[in-house]
């Protein structure tokens, strides 16, 4: 289990909340975003953690939106980690960034660089709780050996993220499985829901099919995970990255109380 703020992740705790858009795209649209889970949470005693891309670093095309600014975008993660009072998360992906994020509450490793071995050692130096996306390439039993890397570093706030697996050539598919395996290792294990419906390649921008997340987190809820992980964009369609897969904020609370009432069930047995 892990300790954050004022709640704990993992165990027999409710479900955490991470979620936010894909990446900053302008303070305006960060808080909005913020503000509005936030709200919804608070209302729903769901614990919350923000998240967004201060940059993204492994778009498909050269020609792909990667951020407004690394000193901009990080300005304003702290900024709704103060205002709206939640733990921020974001991706690191090369060890020298980690100073410059020495002030977010969570460091997630991008699911391309779970193998990175000097990465996932400086993550796990800073301290921080180090959350690892499960690469689409790896079988859940090789996350494990993720985990040994941070966690020869004295440190072992670590969380695994599953996002699906290659299946074939331009599709993802989902193995509840490796929910249940993952979490043998002794890390709480999130659901990212979001990513879990993408469609990559094939194109300059990464495809998806929105229609599926909602029926991926209920069934994720099902097996029982610490962590769901949605990203959420007021307007999807005009979102600057992964567009084809964020969820709208306006359907927000309906897939929270959904998958609510399933985690209270679980937990309960």
């Amino acid at each position: 289990m892990i300790k954050i703020k004022d709640f704990t992740i993992g165990g027999d705790n409710p479900f955490v909340l991470i979620a936010g858009p894909c990446v900053v795209e302008s303070e305006k649209l960060v808080f909005e975003t913020a503000e509005k889970i936030k709200q919804i949470t608070s209302e729903l005693n769901i614990p919350f953690i923000f998240k967004s891309s201060y940059k993204k670093a492994n778009r498909t095309s050269v020609s792909s939106f990667t951020g407004i600014g690394d000193n901009e975008a990080i300005a304003i993660l702290l900024e709704v980690r103060e205002k709206f009072d939640v733990p921020v998360l974001t991706d690191v992906h090369l060890p020298n960034e980690i100073e410059k994020l020495k002030d977010v509450d969570v460091l997630q490793i991008p699911a391309f660089l779970c193998r990175q071995t000097e990465l996932l050692i400086a993550a796990g130096e800073s301290g921080k709780i180090v959350n690892v996306k499960k690469g689409q390439f790896l079988a859940p039993e090789d996350m494990n050996f993720a985990a040994e890397k941070i966690s020869s570093t004295g440190n072992n706030k670590i969380m695994f993220t599953e996002r699906g697996t290659t299946f074939g050539y331009n599709n993802l598919v989902v193995d509840m499985r490796s929910l249940v395996i993952m979490k043998k290792f002794g890390y709480p294990v999130i659901m990212d829901a979001t990513h879990s419906v993408q469609r990559p390649g094939g194109n300059k921008q990464t495809g998806g099919q929105p229609q599926f997340i909602k029926p991926l987190a209920r069934a994720a809820a099902a097996v029982g995970i610490d962590g769901l992980f949605l990203e959420v964009h007021p307007e999807p369609a005009k979102a600057l990255s992964d567009a084809a897969s964020q969820y709208p904020l306006s359907e927000l609370k309906d897939i929270l109380v959904e998958v609510k009432n399933i985690d209270k069930v679980i937990k309960r047995y």
